[in-house]
Formats: C-alpha cells, sequence, structure tokens
C-alpha cells in the first residue's frame, strides 16, 4: 500500500497494488496492519455499501458527530465518482478547506478521511458501487451535514443535475455550522477559510 498525503493534514490519497495477468487482477484489499500507515488512532468497525442506480446521485455533505465520529476509507467497487472532503475542524489552519479527486474502478484509488470532515461525492457513472470502511457504527441521533452546494466552499461538482436526498438540500451552509470538531489542543475557535484544492 503507497500512501500520498494532501496539502490538508489527515486526509490521505491510498493506492493498491493489483497484480494482473490475462485473467483479470488480484490485489489484497485491507490488512489490519495498514492502519498504522494512515496513521489511524481507531480500529475500523463496519464496512458499507452503496449502489446508485444514475449518474449524478449525490450523497452528502455528511459526518457522525462525536462520540461517534467516524473516520473513513472509502473507494469505489464499479463506475466512478468524483469525491470530496470538507475540514470541519475547529483551529485547523485549513478549516473549511476541502480536497476532491475521482475514485474510479479503474484508477483503484482510495481516500482516507479521518475524523473531522465532511464528506460527499457525487456519480459519474450509473451504477455505481461505493464501499466505505468507518472506526465506529452508524449513529442515526450523531448524524449531520453541511450544504453541499455552498458557495462559500466553492467546490467544483460535475455539471451534471444532482439527484440529492431532501435531507442534504437543507443542511446548514458553513457560515452558521457551529462546528463539535477539534483541531490537536488548539483553541476553541472558529477558523473560517474560503474555497479549496483539488487532485490535478
Amino acid at each position: 500500500m503507497d500512501v500520498t498525503a494532501t496539502e490538508i493534514e489527515g486526509l490521505l490519497i491510498v493506492r493498491l497494488k493489483a497484480h494482473r495477468d490475462h485473467r483479470g487482477f488480484f490485489m489484497e484489499t485491507w490488512r489490519a496492519e495498514w492502519e498504522k500507515k494512515l496513521k489511524s488512532a481507531r480500529t475500523f468497525v463496519q464496512d458499507n455499501l452503496s449502489r446508485s442506480e444514475d449518474r449524478g446521485v449525490l450523497r452528502g455533505l455528511h459526518f457522525q458527530r462525536p462520540p461517534t465520529a467516524q473516520a473513513k476509507l472509502v473507494w469505489v467497487g464499479r463506475g466512478a465518482v468524483y469525491d470530496t472532503a470538507v475540514d470541519l475542524r475547529l483551529g485547523s489552519p485549513t478549516y473549511g478547506q476541502w480536497h476532491g479527486l475521482v475514485l474510479s474502478e479503474e484508477n483503484m484509488l482510495r481516500f482516507y478521511i479521518p475524523e473531522g470532515f465532511a464528506h460527499g461525492y457525487m456519480t459519474l457513472e450509473a451504477g455505481t458501487e461505493f464501499y466505505y470502511k468507518v472506526s465506529d457504527y452508524y449513529s442515526p441521533e450523531h448524524e449531520g451535514g453541511i450544504r453541499f452546494d455552498d458557495p462559500a466552499l466553492g467546490i467544483p461538482w460535475p455539471k451534471i443535475t444532482p439527484i440529492i436526498a431532501e435531507r442534504d438540500k437543507n443542511f446548514p451552509l458553513i457560515s452558521t455550522f457551529i462546528s463539535p470538531f477539534q483541531y490537536g489542543n488548539s483553541a476553541p475557535e472558529q477558523i473560517r477559510r474560503r474555497g479549496g484544492r483539488k487532485s490535478p
């Protein structure tokens, strides 16, 4: 497993090795020792699979509040998505910034998202299957989110009419959002920085 850091501390791009021949390929999809490479403080306890039948399905931007906050390792088994994570850690020098990239069955990339980030994606192909490993169990009373189309974030979603749940349309803007997440040992001061960056 090869791990590449992004410009936002904690967000990591993961590449796994596929052994290919005329029949197809074989790859190890997970080993417990890889948690150390991800610098994860917690063990993954649950695996999730989401299938989207249409192109343009948008899910996000989601998170779980403490004490059931989740770190995630996400990837695509079939199809492709534009995936993004937004830093919501109070006191972080990159609060409000995001990192986006394409995850697909072809590039086989994985995206590690620690606690303290909102996460979302839009499908680029019909029949996309999206996988998650998460570090805490799903807890509906702790789930939340921020608006995917918040102009203060400026995430350049693909130019596809989004298919999105009503709940996701009504999440707060980051300007009115009170974050439950903390960056390191910094003071509980909300730092807002407009804009973000994406993978080339």
